[in-house]
């Protein structure tokens, strides 16, 4: 079964097209950098899929789920990262992950032996009765990624969900989403301008100006568009090098 299938998508801000005839699909277990410049449509995609925006251009289907009919089912396999802090500041850690494994309809057991879990995973265990606006953040980004693997989503989406974290973290969230794709089969869509998060092998989807540019596996579709390295590639299709 796909994870994602996305048929057609289309989307406007006002008379700016922002997403232009768009189609791909995700394999169920499958990791997939998201990639392109500023503006090329990464963020209204994610806003497509949590439904913070809506288009009534193409169809999103979430496990063969469509999301436009059937919103709640849909969602509910979904985990996110966005790209801006969505926690409240005025609640401890804890507080936080409770909530929203409240939301998910998770038991007190489940939700205190998921909480247990990601804390331990994320190392902020220690740090769980502290307010959210105390941490620093990496650790708030920490605290994100714990939420949104709370109720064990089998698509997990990431906005720009590594920017400002270290090197040493960075690589270990990486690691431990890759390791979520091999062993429990969930599926990985990231968005990211920070290309070391992309391996070689890993398949890309390459946005520019809306428009979907090349699908593929990274090496490949590097070397299809006369580059040496991702970074050259990102660099061309960037929109300074456009008006160069």
């Amino acid at each position: 079964m796909n994870a994602l299938e996305i048929q057609q998508l289309s989307f406007q801000y006002g008379a700016r097209q922002a997403l232009d005839d768009i189609s791909f699909a995700l394999p169920e277990g499958s990791f997939c950098g998201l990639l392109g410049p500023n503006g090329a449509g990464k963020t209204t995609l994610f806003a497509l899929l949590t439904r913070l925006l809506s288009s009534r251009q193409g169809q999103i289907r979430i496990f063969g789920q469509s999301l436009e009919d059937n919103p709640g089912q849909a969602l509910q396999s979904m985990g996110m990262v966005f790209q801006q802090s969505t926690l409240d500041l005025d609640l401890s850690i804890e507080q936080n992950l409770s909530y929203h494994a409240a939301l998910h309809g998770l038991s007190r057991a489940q939700s205190r032996d998921s909480i247990e879990q990601q804390l331990q995973r994320f190392s902020i265990a220690e740090r769980r009765h502290e307010r959210v606006r105390q941490l620093n953040q990496g650790h708030r980004r920490r605290v994100e990624f714990a939420r949104a693997l709370l109720h064990r989503p089998r698509l997990l989406l990431l906005d720009e969900a590594t920017v400002g974290l270290d090197v040493e973290t960075r690589h270990m969230i990486n690691q431990h989403v890759r390791e979520l794709c091999h062993d429990q089969g969930v599926t990985v869509l990231w968005s990211s301008h920070l290309v070391d998060d992309i391996h070689d092998d890993d398949p890309i989807l390459l946005l520019q100006q809306g428009r979907l540019l090349a699908q593929g596996p990274c090496a490949p579709v590097v070397a299809q568009h006369d580059c040496a390295s991702l970074h050259e590639l990102m660099l061309k299709v960037s929109p300074r090098a456009a008006c160069a």
